[in-house]
């Protein structure tokens, strides 16, 4: 049985486990101290995977691929990214210093990591398999949260890992590069991949294929806006640092 597409959800275990989240934010903040943007910030994040999870979107997600490649994105890389800014970095600098954690946040781990898990999920007998059992579709937002998570520590905090600013745009950039031909892919395709969709009643007068181009062009040009946003914040800031780097040493005297 699907829901109704535009019924609102309680999803009790979800809405623990951010309480749980938030609550161990707050603690943490009483011995690092943060400013009011970064807790902006993970509020932010916070109120993302509770709207993912109670709002009629999560209801749509079972009728529309669209609605759920939007959802997706947000817990994989809007909500993550969040999360890891809002974290004062002396925060970020005590939760990194476990050798797991500074393994799985070494760029060239963390980027295959959050690749694969998003690639994987994707596959259409997971995909499909996921929206027949809730269990499973837990197990694959929380991944994707985790993923996530790990994807942005390394561009958003120096510790354990300190990237200058012209590898964090490149970063970013390889980022959306090897995860937008997903999005793509699905645009293009002659024919709808996922028989979740394909097969099962319609509440909509979309067609399959239709939903799954939209999907796939939203798709993309969430994960541009996103990524090429970070882009920009850090090739300016390299553009900016090597410009004053030049002007303090042409003011030295020859």
């Amino acid at each position: 049985m699907r829901p109704d597409p535009y019924a609102w959800n309680g999803h009790p275990e979800v809405l623990a486990a951010v309480a749980l989240l938030a609550a161990a934010y707050l603690v943490a903040l009483r011995r690092f101290r943060a400013p009011g943007w970064r807790m902006a910030c993970f509020a932010g994040g916070v109120a993302l995977l509770v709207g993912t999870a109670v709002t009629p979107l999560d209801s749509l997600t079972y009728h529309l691929l669209w609605a759920h490649l939007l959802q997706n994105v947000v817990l994989a890389e809007w909500a993550p990214a969040l999360l890891v800014l809002g974290l004062p970095p002396a925060l970020a600098a005590r939760l990194a210093r476990p050798r797991p954690l500074r393994l799985l946040t070494f760029p060239l781990v963390a980027l295959p990591l959050w690749l694969g898990n998003y690639f994987a999920w994707h596959l259409p007998r997971a995909y499909d398999a996921a929206l027949e059992n809730p269990a499973l579709l837990h197990l694959e937002h929380a991944s994707y949260v985790a993923t996530g998570i790990l994807l942005w520590w390394p561009v958003l905090h120096d510790e354990p890992w300190r990237l200058g600013d012209a590898l964090r745009s490149v970063y970013v950039v390889g980022a959306f590069v090897l995860s937008s031909p997903l999005g793509l892919l699905l645009a293009l395709l002659p024919q709808p991949v996922y028989g979740y969709y394909a097969e099962g009643p319609r509440a909509f007068a979309l067609s399959p294929l239709a939903d799954q181009q939209i999907a796939g062009i939203t798709m993309s040009f969430e994960e541009a806006l996103l990524f090429f946003a970070a882009f920009l914040v850090f090739f300016l800031r390299f553009i900016r640092n090597e410009e004053r780097g030049g002007a303090l040493e042409a003011a030295q005297p020859q």
